[in-house]
């Protein structure tokens, strides 16, 4: 039977595995640099959960987990979108394994960090799409924007 939780700092390394994974589905990253990320983020979603200012979830068949996400809680000035808000939330590190997918789990993670934002007074939430998952977001109300991003080149030899 499936059951959702919320995360704990004691899932610091499953968020990570998960993450990891997430990104090994979407793009063509070298593992050292996944494993570098791994690295580095572990320690920091620890902190952050700690913080709560990661707010996570945790679907499992049983014992196995098989589903996660997050919502992250970011600073951010008053908005036009959003006029007296001081946060704005984004949804990450959207997991679901691949025997337990096309059954709904991203689509309830979502909405539990779309709710835990309204619940926080947060009026935007952000995420960043992977094609598969584009529809979905779509259908809860999401829109593409005009967002733009610098990646500053880094040194991918181990």
């Amino acid at each position: 039977m499936l059951e959702t939780r919320k995360a704990t700092v004691a899932d610091a390394g499953l968020i990570t595995r998960h993450r990891k994974a997430m990104f090994a589905d979407i793009h063509e990253a070298p593992d050292a640099i996944l494993d570098a990320m791994s690295r580095s983020f572990k320690p920091w979603v620890t902190r952050m959960l700690a913080a709560e200012k990661y707010i996570g979830w945790i679907t499992s068949d049983g014992d196995l987990p098989v589903a996660s996400a997050g919502l992250l809680v970011l600073d951010w000035a008053p908005h036009f979108l959003d006029p007296e808000g001081e946060h704005r939330g984004y949804i990450l590190n959207i997991f679901v394994e691949p025997a337990y997918r096309k059954r709904g789990l991203a689509r309830e993670l979502v909405k539990l960090c779309m709710a835990e934002s309204r619940n926080r007074g947060m009026g935007v939430v952000a995420l960043h799409a992977s094609a598969a998952g584009r529809p979905m977001y779509e259908k809860l109300g999401f829109e593409s924007s005009n967002e733009m991003k610098y990646v500053e080149p880094h040194n991918t030899e181990e």
